[in-house]
């Protein structure tokens, strides 16, 4: 259909058995212009229609309508359509469409039976259309911002890379929520959250640190505070860019930089750029709401029960942690290579290594030229750094990477790895002295159950007719490289030994600086704690048992 900047009459005849109906009267109009798209939801919408009667629909229908009109339209928004829960509005300046937003969510926090909603905004060129008076929008920016509404939280405003590259960065107080694989919309596409005044979402590694209690704060005009070892610093009242801010930077000992983050509401964007540039972390929010978090944070994670007598129980021989990943080499000779051409897990922030989350912290990607590493979410630091969103780097020996734990990188290039990334975890298991404990895919109780990872969709296949195969009968690397019931760990008189039960696949140990390939029937190999067993993709680590 052509592009029309004027209405185009249509007439038409409609033959009935009757006789002829009068000409039927058709007036569309199509013009197309570059404008912000902004979607608003009310969040909790259907139970809400779902436990009303029809009186109680209409009063909904009508609170819905007096809350968003007047604040989308005292903000220059024309309302294209409202569709129960929802409303379509368009903006000439992307600006005002975020900063309606930020009104929105501002003037109905979410509360306890209270109405709340959730705002996405897009913009690009949208195609209005006019039917007799019925108007409507399509396009690019509609679509977007639909598929970013379906991932915003209640009572936030999240923006597309257009509206935050067209609105006015120094207006609206933001920050970065990640990149995300929306449903119909090619590639990644990475989101921007609004900030409003009662807002204030903690960084990880901020939580973190006030949960293990080595969060510092200094205060602007307050003495340069003692540092700890592992203290992160979170800096409060200082202004971006001053000249007391860098003095006082001057006074600190030799810290990570991602271990120093700076809390402002209203930061310009060169004094936001040098700031990161430094690999240090900010975080966006007025002093009022920063204080309500750490104060909410406390109370969930205080611990109850100071008092509550404990059983002396001996600590298990060891624990086994699912620590993270092992990374097959897809290159290597033999049939992998002629199956997968690469292959790629994301990090959770459930702190679990999936094929496809749905909000990743990392991903790593591997092919035949290595491995590498892509930050998806905000706060993450390599090697003392914060790291941009959307940044990549190669997975190098002894890369550090911090996201709220610590993960560490450790090159192998031996019997078919690349090397492993694992840390801390908590999927992990005791074992106690005079007990065995299987490892797999399906293991015999009592054991340890590997993650089953049993999609395709993080695999880049090679091609050929094996490939295809391949594909056709389920392939993955889970269920190729790890078998159901595939390792055996006993622990006797405070010794722990490993032995491969499986006939096919091999289970490695990587013991300080030797590797060992252990393939059943071998006898058991002792290990000890730090080493780490490498099963299909995943990273097992030893530890020393726990009082």
């Amino acid at each position: 259909m052509p592009r029309l900047s004027s209405g185009i009459l249509y007439r038409a005849c409609l033959t009935t058995p009757i006789g002829v109906l009068p000409p039927l009267e058709l007036t569309l109009k199509i013009r197309t212009r570059t404008q912000t798209v902004l979607f608003t939801d009310m969040v909790n919408y259907t139970l809400s229609v779902s436990n009303a009667d029809r009186s109680g629909l209409r009063n909904l229908l009508e609170l819905h309508e007096q809350r968003v009109s007047p604040i989308l339209r005292g903000r220059g928004g024309r309302i294209v359509k409202n569709i129960g829960d929802s409303f379509m509005a368009l903006f000439e300046s992307a600006t005002d469409a975020v900063r309606a937003g930020l009104d929105l969510v501002e003037a109905n926090p979410p509360r306890e039976g209270g109405v709340s909603f959730r705002v996405a905004a897009a913009t690009g060129d949208v195609e209005e259309t006019s039917v007799n008076g019925q108007n409507d929008a399509f396009g690019d920016p509609c679509n977007l911002a639909a598929r970013i509404l379906n991932r915003t939280p209640g009572g936030e405003v999240w923006l597309a890379t257009s509206t935050f590259h067209c609105m006015n960065q120094a207006e609206i107080p933001w920050e970065p929520v990640g990149r995300f694989a929306l449903k119909n919309i090619p590639g990644e596409s990475e989101a921007f959250r609004a900030v409003a005044a009662h807002q204030c979402f903690l960084p990880e590694p901020i939580s973190s640190a006030a949960r293990a209690q080595n969060l510092v704060r200094w205060v602007a005009g307050e003495p340069a505070p003692l540092l700890a070892p592992g203290s992160v610093l979170l800096l409060e009242g200082f202004r971006p860019g001053s000249t007391y801010l860098q003095q006082s930077l001057e006074l600190l000992p030799v810290i990570d930089p991602s271990r120093i983050w700076l809390c402002s509401y209203n930061i310009g964007p060169q004094d936001r750029h040098d700031w990161l540039r430094s690999g240090r972390g900010l975080l966006i929010s007025v002093p009022a709401a920063l204080q309500e978090s750490l104060k909410i944070l406390s109370r969930a994670t205080r611990r109850p029960g100071a008092d509550t007598l404990i059983l002396d129980i001996a600590p298990p021989a060891c624990e086994l942690l699912v620590a993270g990943l092992a990374l097959p080499t897809p290159n290597a000779p033999g049939a992998l290579a002629e199956v997968v051409a690469g292959y790629s897990y994301q990090l959770s922030h459930e702190g679990r290594w999936v094929n496809n989350a749905e909000r990743a912290m990392l991903r790593v990607d591997v092919d035949a030229s290595g491995a590498s590493i892509t930050v998806l979410s905000p706060g993450i630091s390599l090697n003392g750094r914060q790291s941009p969103i959307g940044s990549t780097s190669p997975l190098t020996d002894g890369l550090q990477i911090r996201c709220g734990d610590l993960l560490q990188y450790r090159s192998l290039n031996r019997e078919g790895y690349l090397g492993a990334l694992y840390g801390e975890s908590a999927m992990k298991v005791g074992l106690h002295n005079g007990q065995s404990l299987e490892v797999g895919r399906e293991p015999n109780h009592p054991g340890l159950l590997l993650p089953a990872r049993t999609s395709q969709d993080n695999i880049r296949w090679s091609s050929g007719n094996r490939a295809a195969r391949a594909r056709e009968k389920g392939f993955t690397l889970d269920n190729v490289l790890t078998g159901r019931r595939h390792a055996l760990l006993r622990a006797d008189a405070g010794r722990v030994s490993v032995q491969s039960i499986h006939d096919n696949c091999p289970t490695l140990l990587w013991s300080g600086t030797s590797l060992y390939r252990l393939n059943a029937p071998m006898p058991p190999m002792p290990v000890q704690p730090g080493d780490l067993l490498l099963i299909g993709s995943t990273a097992l680590l030893v530890k020393e048992g726990q009082e």
